[in-house]
């Protein structure tokens, strides 16, 4: 397992890096914000993160990342290939929980 401040120190080449696990977005508050895994992931190199921000139900987040990952390849913008999911996954399984803990933080490409 590795925390933030490991992470940091890694020398991350990426584009997108996606936690689809519970709580993902979660850290300690402090006055410059969020001190986390996603804070750890774009210091370290990585362009954009998305991370949940609170407990996720498996299946509604499977339907989600897949649909996800198959907007991501015909569209190549991440905040419209994550919206674009977020709402068909509403559209199934209407409750927040299941669609709307998803965020994206850095560049959207």
């Amino acid at each position: 397992m590795l925390t933030p401040e490991e992470i940091v120190d890694l020398p991350i080449n990426a584009l997108l890096v996606v936690l689809s696990a519970c709580d993902t977005g979660r850290g300690k508050i402090t006055g410059d914000g969020v001190i986390g895994l996603s804070r750890s992931l774009i210091t370290a190199g990585a362009s954009s993160v998305i991370v949940s921000l609170w407990s996720v139900p498996d299946s509604p987040t499977s339907e989600l990342m897949t649909e996800f990952y198959q907007n991501l390849h015909s569209d190549h913008d991440q905040a419209v290939a994550l919206r674009s999911a977020m709402l068909n996954t509403m559209k199934k399984h209407p409750q927040p929980i299941n669609w709307a803990a998803f965020t994206l933080i850095g560049e959207a490409k």
